[in-house]
């Protein structure tokens, strides 16, 4: 399903990076003969306008009841929603029933099409439904937007006489019928062979080129490489980002454990984390910021081994050979940074449980300590050369 909301009235619409979507400890539990089921446990989600996130996990993971929040479809249980400055729970069902048809345009997977319908009767839908542009001036919108997706020849044609990836694309045009910013996509590509699903996914990144924001959920992998930022939920939270990025190896309920047990820590500019030929007792990863990974301790005398960003992590050589810091490690001078530290009890546990990862950092070890070597050969050669 492909969900997009109208034009925005808030004066920050004409900026990109503003907070488009903003989810607050949104709860949804369920009771059936067998008891209440949280489906979603008390979700935190920022998206920004002109961002193309995608939203994966496994089935049963809530990512469908996620965007059935955003769509106003369903009711969270506890928490608050809001889209473009509106808190969309604090409308009555027809308040939300018309802001929903002025600001949601919907693309399922299965297209709902109208079957009797051609399709350009079926992207104007929307607009004779709030009411948007002249009766004359519709099918010229509806027109434009199919030769937008490619369509303009099958315009008059019922959705059964088309390709299924012909249906998929002129959803997508009924679906920017009324010129919303925002599309959420729930597995747009999942009843299309892989031709079509690189046409709407092509025609997904033109979009965001031209200011669009997308929300997609996905089971397929690969998709995720075409979207600026990927967000994994399990059982019903959301994995912290840096974590799954860091770490993509680990299985999705491995990643819910590390997110649980990791400290935040924040470091000033400039601001030493380790000491060389110290005790390295945390794997740390990069949530926000810069680190310089130096080979001395005097600034005058650093050699810069590397520094690193969001998504990087270090430690990783102390922890896995079991000596001393072989370098100083501080925050870049240009601004704070915001580390995420895992325990070395809990860094240890998730390499017994996880051999691939294993494999991965000890990779990662030998290569940063050929890189250290070679900055150490080079520096000696400076001074005794």
């Amino acid at each position: 399903m492909v969900v997009v909301a109208a034009p925005l009235q808030s004066p920050h619409s004409r900026s990109s990076g503003y907070e488009l979507i903003q989810m607050r400890g949104v709860i949804k539990a369920l009771k059936n003969a067998a008891g209440e089921f949280t489906v979603l446990r008390g979700i935190d989600l920022t998206i920004k306008r002109g961002e193309f996130v995608a939203i994966v996990g496994k089935s049963g993971s809530g990512k469908s009841t996620l965007l059935n929040m955003i769509t106003g479809i369903d009711h969270p249980t506890g928490g608050q929603v809001v889209i473009g400055g509106t808190d969309i729970y604090r409308m009555t069902e027809s308040q939300r029933s018309l802001w929903r048809g002025k600001n949601l345009g919907i693309v399922f997977q299965f297209f709902q099409l109208l079957p009797m319908l051609t399709l350009l009767e079926n992207v104007m839908l929307p607009m004779d439904y709030v009411g948007m542009y002249g009766f004359d001036e519709r099918p010229k919108r509806a027109m434009a937007l199919l030769e937008m997706v490619g369509l303009q020849e099958q315009a008059h044609k019922l959705p059964l006489a088309v390709s299924t990836g012909q249906q998929q694309a002129a959803a997508i045009a009924r679906a920017l019928a009324t010129e919303p910013p925002l599309l959420v996509a729930d597995e747009p590509t999942g009843n299309l062979d892989s031709r079509a699903a690189e046409a709407i996914i092509d025609l997904f990144e033109e979009l965001v080129e031209n200011g669009k924001t997308i929300v997609m959920v996905t089971h397929d992998p690969s998709l995720t490489s075409r979207t600026s930022r990927t967000v994994t939920i399990s059982d019903g939270i959301l994995i912290n980002e840096i974590v799954a990025n860091a770490l993509p190896l680990l299985t999705h309920p491995q990643m819910l454990e590390i997110t649980r047990k990791f400290e935040r820590r924040v470091y000033q500019p400039g601001e030493t984390i380790i000491h060389r030929d110290e005790r390295v007792d945390y794997f740390f990863m990069i949530e926000n910021g810069e680190v310089d990974v130096v080979l001395q301790g005097k600034r005058r005398d650093d050699a810069l081994l590397a520094r690193l960003g969001p998504g990087d992590y270090f430690g990783e050589i102390e922890l896995v050979r079991g000596g001393k810091s072989i370098a100083n490690v501080r925050a870049a001078a240009e601004g704070p940074v915001e580390l995420l530290a895992l325990p070395r009890v809990d860094f240890n546990q998730m390499l017994d449980e996880s051999p691939l990862t294993q494999d991965a950092i000890s990779k990662v070890v030998q290569e940063r300590l050929k890189e250290h070597k070679a900055v150490d050969r080079r520096k000696k050669w400076k001074l005794f050369g």
